[in-house]
């Protein structure tokens, strides 16, 4: 009989190595195809959004990033009914391939400019199906870790399951670095920016490979021997009023507020570091990634150490820490790398300006002026300001497109890395013990559907719009402080960059306090199956 209090009943640790791996490999490229989207974020506005507000189409590619989490919950309710009733394994078959063509066929869609509206609409599609192919995946590896480990180790087993999403960033950020040192800027923004997604289903077609020969979750598959399975997984999760409650629990005691402490850490924290601190591109994607890679070892460290003193202490140490630090943490990231605070050598200063043929607006024109400043630190910045010019003299002048680009020293440069590494600390410590933690709320037959709902609510909708929220907020309050400038009255906001972090500061507030007076160490003693 294997019981799930028996430690001893558990798969060998020698076949757990292998049944993570097959577990991890699946789930690491699933997130590299759902996040590479948002690790381009910066480059796919201006491809598949109109021209002429830089800002705007940000947004709506934030949006757009964003509505691939919101489906996640639908994912959860029918990829996880799917799998309590046919079993784990069968389950994220199905989601991995079509994450692995939902995110190929992004890669090949054309650009507004050649298809016009027909451009966000079908990125949109993919990412909805990307989001409810993520929903289905992500419960099914964790349950089928779970359900191989032994009671007493289930929170260092399962916590590598739990690397996989930030390897899966770390790879999408190093295959787009090596994608852009192999091609000219010029080309990369042409067409080497679709390189990333197309090469995710050589990867998609060596997970299946590996999936394909996995076995059942022996649990499951005892529990559908005995004919003990649910008839009806989504009515037993939540009709039922005892497990509905912990399900509620587990969404706004724990995954709410670890949902935004791991979207503040690493994707607010790299789209802060391109558009507001306007680091290049480069530079912001190489010291990402070795944040990452710094890290990434501390999930299974605060994963194995919940095995020994409990999971919810660990998860609301992480969000009480990151409430008290976020704002200090986010204003020293800014002044590092703001110019105000360095010394200009007026010396190097340069201009230039070249004026060409529009080639999308007869008889119109473009004046492209390229400034360049020094600073005695080292630090560098090219202003590229575009102005279009119609060919229509008495026509409304357009706003010109201004881009920055700082190139940033390694002092500064590892200033950054530290920071970025201290919200990756974060992360692990929210992240790291929540596959055990939820796994030990719910009965087996139920779990995958019980579980999956509270994940990926609190991660696909209060994780996944931060991104777009934060940085409305932000825009907002510096627009407020713009027309309060010409108003000539005082600006409301000292710092109208940090205002979007109040986003995930309330929400992981709201989530601290329910977990602190809700929530037990061990919520939900799991059944024998």
């Amino acid at each position: 009989m294997i019981s799930e209090t028996n430690p001893k009943s558990a798969t060998k640790a020698s076949s757990l190595i292998s049944v993570i791996g097959a577990s991890s490999v699946g789930t690491l490229i699933e997130w590299y195809d759902f996040y590479i989207f948002g690790s381009l974020a910066t480059v796919l506005a201006t491809k598949f959004f109109p021209e002429g507000n830089p800002t705007a189409a940000f947004l709506s590619t934030l949006a757009t990033f964003a509505a691939g989490f919101v489906v996640r919950p639908f994912g959860a309710l029918f990829f996880g009914r799917l799998g309590d009733l046919i079993g784990r394994k069968y389950t994220f078959m199905v989601t991995l391939m079509l994450m692995g063509g939902a995110t190929f066929a992004i890669g090949l869609i054309p650009s507004y400019e050649t298809i016009g509206f027909m451009a966000p609409l079908l990125v949109l599609i993919l990412r909805l199906l990307q989001g409810l192919a993520l929903g289905g995946e992500y419960g099914g590896a964790a349950t089928y870790v779970a359900e191989h480990s032994p009671a007493n180790k289930r929170g260092f087993w399962t916590s590598w399951i739990q690397t996989t999403a930030t390897i899966g960033l770390f790879v999408s950020l190093l295959v787009i670095l090596v994608t852009r040192k192999s091609l000219s800027k010029e080309d990369f923004d042409e067409w080497g920016w679709r390189i990333p997604f197309l090469v995710s289903i050589f990867m998609v077609f060596i997970s299946y490979i590996i999936r394909r020969n996995m076995s059942e979750s022996p649990l499951f598959a005892k529990v559908k021997a005995e004919g003990k399975t649910s008839t009806n997984p989504l009515k037993e999760s939540f009709g039922n009023k005892l497990n509905f409650k912990f399900v509620l629990l587990a969404l706004f005691g724990a995954t709410m507020g670890q949902g935004v402490v791991w979207y503040t850490g690493q994707f607010y924290a790299m789209n802060f570091i391109k558009t507001v601190c306007n680091v290049d591109a480069i530079q912001s994607d190489e010291l990402m990634t070795v944040a990452l890679l710094m890290g990434t070892p501390f999930f299974v460290v605060f994963g194995w150490l919940s095995d020994k003193i409990g999971r919810k202490g660990i998860m609301l140490a992480g969000m009480l820490i990151a409430i008290l630090t976020y704002r200090p943490i986010y204003e020293k990231m800014y002044q590092t790398t703001n110019l105000k605070n360095k010394q200009e050598i007026t010396a190097n200063f340069s201009i230039d300006s070249t004026l060409a043929p529009d080639p999308k607006v007869e008889g119109g024109s473009i004046k492209t002026t390229t400034t360049k400043r020094a600073y005695t630190d080292g630090t560098l910045l090219t202003e590229v300001s575009r102005l279009k010019i119609a060919a229509d003299v008495n026509a409304e002048p357009a706003k010109p497109e201004i881009k920055k680009t700082v190139l940033i020293t390694d002092t500064d440069r590892w200033a950054l890395i530290w920071l970025v590494f201290i919200q990756v600390l974060y992360v692990t410590l929210v992240y790291g013990p929540i596959a055990a933690f939820l796994v030990e709320m719910f009965p087996t037959k139920i779990r995958y559907t019980s579980m999956s709902l509270p994940y990926h609510i609190g991660n696909g909708v209060f994780g996944g719009l931060l991104p777009a929220v934060a940085t409305y907020l932000a825009t907002g309050a510096k627009e407020v402080n713009l027309a309060a400038e010409k108003a000539g009255t005082a600006a409301p906001y000292a710092a109208p960059y940090l205002e979007g972090l109040w986003y995930p500061i309330l929400v992981a507030a709201v989530s601290l306090v329910i977990g602190i007076f809700y929530i037990k160490n061990r919520p939900q003693a799991a059944e024998e199956a």
